[in-house]
C-alpha cells in the first residue's frame, strides 16, 4: 500500500518533468515562432503575390544539440572597412569582427563574422553580428546561396553559434525585391548543417 502511495504521490512531479523544456530549446522554439509571424506579416514579409498567401510556415530541422557550438572569438585587430557583393550585383559596406573557431564532429572550423557599417550607426544594432555562411546542404535542402545567423557582441572571448537559429536570406523567396550579401569563400563549411531553416525551391518558378 506504501509503494502504491508514494508512486501516486510522485506522478504529478514525472508529469511535471516531461513538461520541462531547456532554455536552448525555448530560444530556438521562439526563433522559429518569430520568424514564421514575421513571414505572415503582410508589412514585413519578402513574400509575394501567391507565395505569400499559400505560406503556411517554414520547414525546419528537427533541433539538434550538436549544431549549438561555443566558439573561439578572436578579435580582428584594425579592421577594414570592405564591399562585399549583393545578389544583385551591388555591394554593401562590411567590416571583419573576428574569426569564430569551432569543434563539430571532432573537426575545427573557421567562420568570420562581420558588421554591417549601415547598421551599426543605428542604436539597436550597435552589438550586432552578422554571419553569412555556406555548407554542404546548400542546393539541396536549403538554399544554393547559402544561409545566415544573426549574433550579438559578447562580453568575452568565447561566442555561441547556434545554427539552428539560422535562415535563409530573403533573397531565397524574392530575388526581384532584395539585395542579399553573398557568402565570401571563407565562410563556406565542407560538412552539413543540418539545422535551422530547410528550403523548399518553389519560390522562382
Amino acid at each position: 500500500m506504501k509503494k502504491n502511495l508514494i508512486l501516486i504521490l510522485l506522478f504529478p512531479f514525472f508529469a511535471f518533468a516531461q513538461k520541462i523544456v531547456s532554455p536552448e530549446v525555448m530560444a530556438v522554439k521562439k526563433f522559429q515562432e518569430e520568424l514564421n509571424a514575421e513571414y505572415l506579416n503582410l508589412k514585413e514579409t519578402p513574400l509575394r503575390g501567391d507565395n505569400f498567401t499559400n505560406f503556411k510556415g517554414h520547414p525546419f530541422f528537427p533541433f539538434d544539440l550538436k549544431y549549438r557550438v561555443t566558439a573561439k572569438l578572436v578579435k580582428t585587430k584594425n579592421p577594414q572597412p570592405f564591399e562585399l557583393p549583393t545578389s544583385s550585383g551591388k555591394t554593401k559596406s562590411y567590416r571583419e569582427y573576428g574569426k569564430a573557431t569551432f569543434q563539430l564532429d571532432g573537426k575545427s572550423y573557421t567562420l568570420t563574422l562581420y558588421q554591417s557599417l549601415g547598421l551599426i550607426k543605428q542604436k539597436k544594432y550597435k552589438d550586432y553580428l552578422f554571419l553569412p555562411f555556406r555548407d554542404a546542404t546548400n542546393e539541396k535542402e536549403t538554399y544554393g546561396g547559402g544561409k545566415y545567423m544573426d549574433l550579438k557582441i559578447p562580453k568575452g572571448n568565447t561566442i555561441i553559434l547556434d545554427f539552428n537559429q539560422s535562415y535563409q536570406p530573403y533573397c531565397a523567396y524574392n530575388a526581384y525585391d532584395y539585395n542579399c550579401p553573398i557568402v565570401p569563400e571563407e565562410n563556406k563549411l565542407p560538412v552539413e548543417i543540418r539545422a535551422g531553416v530547410m528550403y523548399q525551391d518553389i519560390y522562382h518558378h
